[in-house]
């Protein structure tokens, strides 16, 4: 059975926690988008999905994360009918549901409150375990304000608590610091009972690498401990991105143990944090749930040389110069076609500054990373829809011509070649 924190009433909530966000579709991807052959066409797969919410609920897993956002707007609706049918009583998990009014269309009361009786309906419950405000510094301060409190919603909400249709009230932050400094030093008033923050040994003391403005995860957990807020982690992969192979943290982490993934190495690094509630997952296939199952049964907390290591890995992580794109596919869909996720994960692992793939590998590489050639770089036309929309804050457009400039150039390298051979095949009939 899996690792469990306790709260200060006793309850017990599973360490590692399930992201419903990226749920397996019929093609093989997950319904954020990808798919083993680029872009997932096809809707969830029902049936493997409740297999697995059954799995993980055997294996002890018992909080279920989602949004009315997740999925192209499914992820509740699915999640709630896999565990109605899971066979457990509803007591038996932990559902943590958002407050997504992303759109200034839902920004008035009444919509937010159309919102919450969906996610009620859609997850067939009539309560909600944990209740966030939805990545609260997207987009600046002004935006949170007229999300949440202009409006009336954050008081509303903790109106729903003392009626106990939450249990809990909690807010996931992403990007201005103001908003959550607003909410730490409100918390007398509104008593937080979670947070949310994106944390992995990459952001702990390089999260400034993505923007300038964001809070380091040493800085947000240490605030967070210190008021006694229980954590709640987002993106211990950054975006799987720490589950991948990279030779930058390979090298400090395959000697200290050779049979260890790269993603147990993550996971367990959130996980050595007494204040961490559970580290989500937004697990795609059954294979990763096994491991993380295994990784969690139980955990095993990093030693002081260990902790060390992912230091020097995130260090030289960092060095690689590698997009901060977490393919969470808030950017999509783009007006113009474009798989932007694809086309950043790819430039990720094609051009880090430690890989040595040849320019035909790459080539060849993206053209199975992003086989539609309507979707991929060179159709961008800059017009920066996408930006307000990246939690990171990426100046996507800027990257997304960086990536067309190599990829023209090394056609036309490998143009000048063919030409070359060709050439020379030629010369020996002469």
């Amino acid at each position: 059975m899996t690792s469990h924190f306790k709260t200060e009433d006793g309850l017990a909530i599973s360490l590692l926690g399930y992201g419903a966000m990226r749920m397996p579709t019929v093609d093989g991807g997950h319904a954020n988008g990808w798919a083993p052959d680029g872009y997932s066409k096809t809707g969830i797969d029902q049936e493997l999905l409740e297999r697995q919410i059954k799995y993980l609920l055997e294996h002890g897993v018992t909080y279920f994360d989602t949004s009315p956002a997740y999925c192209r707007g499914e992820s509740e609706v699915r999640l709630g009918r896999a565990l109605a049918r899971s066979g457990y009583k509803r007591s038996d998990y932990i559902i943590a549901t958002k407050l997504s009014n992303f759109n200034p269309r839902q920004y008035p009361l009444e919509e937010c409150k159309k919102m919450f009786a969906k996610s009620l309906e859609y997850l067939q419950t009539d309560y909600i375990d944990n209740y966030l405000l939805h990545s609260i510094g997207n987009d600046g301060f002004k935006t949170f304000s007229r999300r949440y409190l202009e409006n009336g919603a954050l008081d509303w909400c903790v109106e729903l608590r003392k009626e106990g249709k939450i249990r809990n009230l909690g807010f996931s932050y992403h990007g201005d610091p103001k908003a959550f400094e607003w909410c730490l030093d409100n918390h007398d008033k509104y008593k937080w009972d979670f947070c949310q923050i994106q944390m992995n040994y990459v952001d702990w003391t390089h999260a400034k690498h993505t923007n300038p403005r964001n809070l380091d995860a040493e800085y947000l957990y240490r605030r967070l401990t210190e008021l006694k807020i229980p954590v709640v982690i987002m993106e211990p992969l950054l975006g799987g991105r720490l589950a991948r192979f990279n030779k930058a943290i390979a090298r400090n982490l395959k000697p200290l143990a050779p049979e260890d993934s790269q993603a147990r190495w993550a996971f367990r690094f959130v996980g050595s944090f007494p204040n961490v509630m559970t580290a989500l997952s937004g697990m795609t296939k059954m294979s990763d749930m096994e491991e993380n199952v295994e990784t969690f049964s139980p955990l095993k907390p990093l030693n002081e040389a260990e902790f060390a290591a992912l230091a020097r890995a995130a260090d030289d992580y960092i060095a690689s110069g590698p997009v901060p794109c977490n393919s969470c596919q808030y950017c999509m869909p783009c007006p113009y076609g474009l798989d932007i996720p694809a086309i950043l994960v790819y430039r990720n692992e094609a051009l880090a500054k430690d890989e040595d793939k040849s320019g035909s590998e790459i080539l060849a590489g993206y053209a199975k990373a992003v086989p539609d050639p309507l979707r991929r770089a060179d159709r961008c036309t800059g017009c920066g829809k996408c930006v307000s929309h990246c939690p990171q804050q990426i100046k996507i457009p800027q990257e997304i011509a960086a990536m067309d400039a190599v990829i023209e150039n090394l056609k036309g390298v490998e143009f000048e070649g063919e030409i070359k051979r060709r050439n020379e095949e030629s010369l020996k009939w002469l």
